[in-house]
């Protein structure tokens, strides 16, 4: 009986080990739905991955004898592996700049389609993959998780600013479509030929090889042609592309943690996706299939008005003896790094009687999610933080609208102008706030290179200057005028 069960005893602590680490997964997401939790779901979550790797090793009691000569040369690359991939990640997690967030999650997401890539190169390279199903979901997850792979590298590249401008050209779009079929032809013959060898052409290692390039060059080809306005979208995508490969690899490798986790990782991704589109108001249909962050050529109109200029100090004294103030965040905040004088400044304000709200766009920044992390890290309470759909009737009654390194998320023309690309998306009503105060490095386009009407408007001032240096000089008038600050 005992000669019978201890051979299985890896075998139940590996599946153990999978449960535990499916459910510490599935309670480490719930955590995360709430601002307030989410940092523990995410240790949660940590937990889980921990004990997920720490059951592989079960895998060294059942190697075939072929491979037990290189068990512990094995053994020693995978400790090395993980201190390494460990070290860099611990590294880079905590040196990280808010800033660089956006940047650091594209390259996460590329590593994650790349293991899942690996994992199928290994599956198809040694012929583990038996079966037409089990080929058919090696090869999709291959596929999605090469796509992830390229794409997400793109995408870190235009980010970190290494590729300045979307690259295009004429047909773009039929080229992508015809790789794409390309690809999956490939595909196809693999599973073909593999059921049956006289149907060989080409070699099994020369079309997995073929395959593998044309799913990278599927990536590349698609992220391309991206405007900087649909990169929040494009991170969304990829993420959701890497849950899904790790999942369908997880179900070629029958590892129920690895399904899970890549499962919950890709419906996330995809439900943030549908979330990011409507806030665009785009299809993921026209995202994916039709002009894909094509920022439409048109003529803007001549916009009344003009810009007008005004103190840092002046604008920051007229918020002092406002009713209420609406401040919207965007990226040229994180770029100044100017979140903690602007809580400072918050809490002047607050001391003096005046109503302080946030109101953050679902696309602000560069990364879903990107402002309340910032604003988080500053110490903004989050009940002072409202999402676009519960805040934007106040704006017609607030006195002030601070809006301050953000763009086109409060740009009018999405409401007036059908020309304009951003036409359609839903903004945050700062121009119907009763004044409003635009904190801006210079007179230039935001991200999607489009002109601001909301900046000429009757009742809107502008205070040029990098956000932090400007917050300064705002909280050294207000304190001027004798007020201590909240605790």
């Amino acid at each position: 009986m005992m000669t019978t069960i201890i051979p299985m005893i890896p075998q139940l602590l590996i599946g153990a080990a999978d449960l535990t680490a499916a459910f510490l997964f599935l309670y480490g997401l719930h955590r995360m739905s709430s601002p307030v939790t989410a940092p523990s779901g995410i240790f949660v979550a940590g937990i889980g991955m921990a004990v997920a790797i720490l059951a592989s090793f079960f895998y060294a009691f059942s190697v075939t004898q072929a491979a037990q000569s290189h068990l512990m040369t094995n053994i020693g690359l995978v400790i090395l592996a993980l201190v390494i991939g460990g070290g860099i990640a611990w590294w880079s997690g905590r040196s990280v700049a808010m800033t660089a967030m956006p940047q650091m999650v594209a390259i996460y997401n590329g590593m994650g389609g790349g293991a899942a890539g690996a994992i199928a190169g290994v599956e198809l390279f040694g012929g583990k993959a038996v079966g037409v199903t089990a080929l058919v979901v090696t090869l999709g997850g291959a596929l999605i998780g090469a796509v992830s792979l390229s794409g997400s590298l793109i995408a870190w590249a235009k980010l970190d600013g290494v590729i300045h401008k979307p690259l295009r050209f004429k047909g773009q779009q039929i080229f992508n479509g015809l790789l794409l079929l390309a690809t999956l032809a490939v595909g196809v013959y693999l599973v073909a030929a593999t059921q049956d060898q006289s149907l060989l052409v080409l070699s099994l290692p020369a079309s997995i090889y073929l395959f593998f390039v044309c799913s990278l060059a599927l990536g590349i080809f698609m992220t391309l042609p991206i405007g900087g306005a649909d990169m929040p979208v494009v991170i969304s995508i990829f993420n959701a592309f890497t849950g899904l490969a790790v999942g369908l690899e997880g179900f070629v490798l029958q590892n129920p943690a690895l399904m899970i986790a890549g499962m919950v990782v890709g419906a996330a991704g995809m439900l943030l996706t549908l979330l990011m589109a409507k806030a665009m108001n785009r299809s993921v249909a026209n995202i994916v299939f039709s002009n894909f962050g094509e920022v439409t050529k048109h003529k803007q109109g001549n916009i009344a008005g003009s810009l007008k200029p005004i103190q840092a100090g002046d604008a920051g004294i007229a918020m002092r003896y406002a009713s209420s103030v609406i401040i919207v965040p965007g990226y040229g905040l994180a770029v100044a790094q100017g979140q903690g004088k602007l809580y400072e400044f918050v809490k002047l304000l607050q001391a003096g009687g005046v109503s302080v709200k946030f109101a953050v766009h679902p696309v602000a920044g560069r990364m879903p999610g990107q402002m309340d992390v910032l604003l988080a890290e500053a110490g903004v309470p989050y009940d002072m933080i409202f999402q676009l759909e519960d805040i934007n009737e106040q704006f017609a009654t607030t006195d002030i609208a601070l809006v301050i390194g953000a763009n086109d998320v409060v740009n009018p023309a999405a409401r007036t102008d059908k020309s304009s690309p951003i036409f359609g998306m839903p903004i945050l009503n700062a121009d119907k706030a009763k004044k409003v105060f635009v904190v801006k490095r210079g007179k230039g386009k935001g991200y999607a290179g489009i002109v601001n009407a909301l900046f000429y408007g009757e009742n809107c001032d502008m205070v040029y200057g990098d956000a932090q240096e400007v917050l300064i000089k705002m909280i050294e008038a207000v304190r001027g005028l004798g007020l201590p600050a909240v605790k």
